[in-house]
């Protein structure tokens, strides 16, 4: 028996090795190790595959949620509605803010943000809301963004789990105000390590960001803002420049092997499987599966080596770090 593991991040490199190793090298060679023209022809090359005018690229995901919040001004006092079914980055970007999370459950179907309960979970003090494309299938954003619309929020994409998904040939990403997206290795457009970017169409959001992301300077020692620093190192951009020309095809591959699922997967007793919602193209990040016996389930596919994981284990709002 050959064991399959839940997740080999070799196999992705061993295809691509010689043209990988090269733009590695080609970073050393060039000698700009920080920012640069590297970083900038990646950032061009994504916001024109997302369709925004911009791309700021930073340290990883989480930094995109706050740096985004940040430059739009939310923190203490303000609340931020999340879903209450994502991974705790989306929680602690609103937390890192001063802004309060508030929690919104999911449609049972999808397991995405319910727009209607969205909409009654908004008080006077709601500024933003943060939808996440979890598991690869967006989020309903054309309910989502007519509710923020109507009563003022700021929407921004989590779009850490969606790289190259689509609404109506409209890629997450492009729907809200804003965007965070994550390279971590395990995504679908992976770096070699953390990584990750903000898009926008907003051209003074995106100038904000690229103050906030570098000490709040325009140029060398000159800083017009409290910044921090959160850049994208040119080395992953790099990786990500090669990965992002493959980026449709491995989706592709994706996506035909979560239809050999669904198919073989359809009558089984007590198992529930993802949908995909019409006019939506789901990239199945993660392919999730629930079941009325879900530890019995993982125990005996890892008898026959089939490797699983839990998305997730603890809900953030149950989670020590929220307590409160």
């Amino acid at each position: 028996m050959t064991p399959i593991p839940y997740l080999d991040l070799r196999a992705p490199y061993m295809e691509l090795r010689v043209e990988l190793d090269a733009a590695i090298l080609g970073v050393l060679d060039a000698g700009t190790y920080i920012l640069g023209e590297e970083v900038e022809s990646f950032e061009r090359e994504y916001a024109e595959y997302i369709g925004v005018k911009h791309c700021i690229g930073v340290a990883n995901g989480l930094e995109a949620l706050v740096l985004a919040l940040q430059a739009r001004g939310i923190g203490a006092g303000d609340e931020v509605l999340v879903p209450s079914n994502t991974y705790i980055a989306t929680w602690l970007a609103v937390s890192a803010v001063g802004a309060r999370p508030v929690p919104v459950e999911p449609e049972e179907d999808t397991m995405n943000m319910d727009p209607g309960l969205m909409e009654a979970a908004i008080t006077s003090r709601t500024r933003a809301v943060i939808p996440v494309h979890l598991y690869g299938l967006p989020a309903r954003m054309d309910l989502i963004g007519e509710i923020a619309a109507r009563h003022g929020l700021f929407v921004l994409e989590d779009a850490a789990q969606s790289h190259g998904a689509s609404i109506g040939g409209r890629r997450t990403g492009a729907w809200g105000h804003a965007a965070a997206h994550s390279f971590y290795p395990t995504k679908n457009l992976g770096a070699f390590g953390d990584a990750g970017a903000v898009t926008t169409d907003d051209d003074d959001l995106a100038a904000r960001l690229r103050l906030l992301r570098n000490y709040g300077s325009p140029r060398k020692y000159i800083h017009d803002v409290k910044g921090g620093n959160s850049r994208l190192d040119p080395m992953q951009a790099a990786v990500l420049r090669v990965k992002l020309k493959v980026l449709d095809e491995w989706n592709e591959r994706r996506s035909s092997l979560a239809a050999l699922y669904l198919e073989a997967l359809r009558d089984c007793p007590g198992l529930r499987v993802p949908v995909a919602s019409e006019g939506m193209t789901h990239v199945w990040h993660i392919f999730a599966v629930r079941h009325e016996q879900r530890d019995a389930l993982q125990a005996k596919l890892a008898g026959a080596g089939i490797g699983t994981l839990i998305h997730y284990p603890v809900p953030p709002h149950l989670s020590g770090a929220y307590r409160e």
